[in-house]
């Protein structure tokens, strides 16, 4: 049975260099938008990964959530809306990017794709500008992870989780529209560190980890006997997402 530490006591901080994170940010929403921009108009109705979402859908909230990052008054509204939970959702996540896909689903394909490279650069801009006393704050709320709430501060989110949403996302519209998926160890690489890092930390279990692929490598905590674990590394992280089954060590989540 896999071992899950307990909920961290302070909100979750970013573990990453904020210098790095950013750089991270900067090149994911580049990524993303090159992706989109090379699909073709019947790619847009395909499905994708995430549950009755299209691509056109997944890609409504990519922008939704960029548009949230750069404005106030669009975070302020989203979350507004987020709160309320309208359609009767259990947590508060699904209420905001269902929100994201109404309010952006509306969208032409070519709208959608100019505004999010509009957007990524004003989105990683507003990121690299937040003060620290702000990035140390706790999130409003909790998020629900292996089972327990848990607490996030500001910098966690803006550092990490704006990165891994994008990235993943990236990852889904490949396998829904069988397009290459651009890989490098110094981007997609130090995604993917942080992630077994992260993973790590939650299970607190010895382990011996390879993972294959340009955003690959090998980690080891603990005792020698650990379980030894080899997969690809984008495998590996849509386990850990719930996009995908794993055993073992491999059903401790790890948010995107």
């Amino acid at each position: 049975m896999t071992t899950t530490t307990p909920a961290p006591t302070t909100p979750r901080r970013s573990a990453l260099p904020r210098p790095e994170s950013m750089t991270l940010a900067a090149t994911e929403y580049a990524r993303i938008a090159g992706a989109v921009a090379a699909l073709d108009p019947a790619d847009w109705d395909r499905p994708t990964d995430c549950p009755d979402w299209t691509v056109h859908q997944l890609i409504s909230h990519v922008v939704g959530m960029a548009a949230m990052t750069v404005s106030i008054t669009e975070m302020i509204r989203q979350n507004r809306v987020a709160d309320r939970r309208p359609n009767g959702e259990e947590q508060r996540i699904d209420a905001l990017t269902a929100f994201q896909v109404t309010r952006y689903g509306v969208r032409s394909p070519a709208e959608l794709t100019a505004l999010l490279a509009r957007l990524g650069p004003r989105a990683a801009a507003a990121r690299r500008r937040l003060p620290g006393f702000l990035r140390k704050l706790a999130m409003p709320g909790s998020e629900r992870v292996n089972g327990v709430d848990e607490r996030w501060t500001v910098g966690y989110l803006t550092e990490v989780i704006l990165t891994r949403d994008p990235w993943m996302h990236r990852i889904d519209l490949s396998r829904a529209t069988g397009r290459p998926l651009e890989l490098t160890a110094e981007h997609d690489g130090r995604i993917v560190d942080d992630v077994v890092r992260e993973w790590a930390q939650r299970h607190g279990a010895p382990y011996r980890l390879t993972l294959h692929g340009p955003a690959g490598g090998t980690w080891a905590s603990g005792a020698a006997d650990g379980p030894m674990l080899e997969l690809d590394a984008i495998e590996f992280c849509r386990i850990l997402s719930g996009r995908a089954s794993g055993s073992g060590l491999l059903t401790t989540e790890v948010p995107f």
